[in-house]
């Protein structure tokens, strides 16, 4: 009887009524990693892009255009509508890095080593639709917002009727009206700033590596959040190069356009590097 006391316990097998217990996997590795940055790094961006654009003067030229006629069509349809100039400045930062996807491409293609080809930039889009349709929502619904936000500033200012294109320039020049400014430019900045957090590296990301836009527009803001300080020099660096670039009818977008596309391809690849499986060669680049 005392043996019997002494004996190891009996391992229960498992039976179809009893499945074996749950054991769970190990959890993966991560397969990114968020890269240190310096402030010489937007400089350095800008650099690779502007080399992007020497080696590729038809295909900048050609994108150049593109965002030249935009300036100038948005400007001719709301150019009698002041109380739109915040929907015109969102909506060229929601549609502007769409058109550079093709700017992404073709930095992507010069990077592996293959020849560009304006044909293939132009629908690279084609097999990320899922991705960048979501994406393109989510900046839709803050364009939007920006848009209305923009109008009730307006109305709270001027409550006797929106002020003529004119009307507008002297509002904002004028020193009574510095609370209209200060309260149009935080609200501007506001939504700029989560606009430029979504899109900062997650639309080159989903034309990479076809990532979701959900894990992309995370990571994007983990890039922004991460280097804080470096990022907002680098929004301040995009911001007054896109400004330069409309005076004057716009036509400096002719260059600043295709410029800021391919750098935008560098600043993703110089912010994300991708971590592979043992024997599996990454991809070379600038952050490689």
């Amino acid at each position: 009887m005392d043996s019997d006391k002494h004996q190891a316990p009996t391992v229960v097998a498992a039976t179809p009524s009893r499945p074996p217990p749950y054991v769970p996997p190990p959890s993966p590795p991560p397969t990114k990693e968020i890269l240190p940055l310096s402030w010489a790094d937007p400089v350095g961006w800008l650099r690779l892009g502007w080399h992007d654009m020497l080696a590729h003067l038809g295909i900048s030229l050609f994108y150049g255009l593109c965002f030249w006629g935009m300036a100038l069509v948005m400007w001719a349809v709301f150019r009698n509508k002041p109380e739109y100039v915040m929907s015109i400045i969102s909506g060229c930062v929601l549609v502007g890095p769409f058109l550079a996807m093709g700017l992404y491409d073709v930095s992507r293609q010069r990077e592996s080593g293959t020849q560009p080809q304006l044909g293939q930039s132009l629908v690279c889009w084609r097999s990320h639709m899922g991705s960048m349709g979501m994406l393109v929502l989510v900046l839709m619904v803050l364009e939007l917002l920006w848009g209305r936000a923009s109008l009730v500033v307006f109305a709270v200012f001027f409550n006797t009727g929106m002020p003529s294109t004119a009307g507008v320039v002297q509002a904002i020049f004028n020193p009574d009206n510095w609370q209209f400014v200060l309260v149009y430019m935080v609200v501007g900045s506001v939504f700029a700033g989560l606009v430029f957090g979504t899109c900062v590296v997650s639309i080159p990301m989903i034309l990479d590596r076809d990532t979701d836009a959900i894990s992309a527009g995370i990571t994007s803001l983990q890039v922004v959040f991460g280097h804080m300080g470096v990022l907002i020099l680098w929004g301040l660096l995009i911001t007054f190069m896109v400004v330069g670039g409309v005076l004057l009818w716009g036509a400096g977008l002719i260059v600043v356009g295709p410029w800021l596309g391919y750098a935008s391809w560098h600043a993703y690849r110089g912010t994300v590097k991708w971590l592979v499986p043992p024997g599996v060669p990454e991809r070379t680049g600038s952050n490689a």
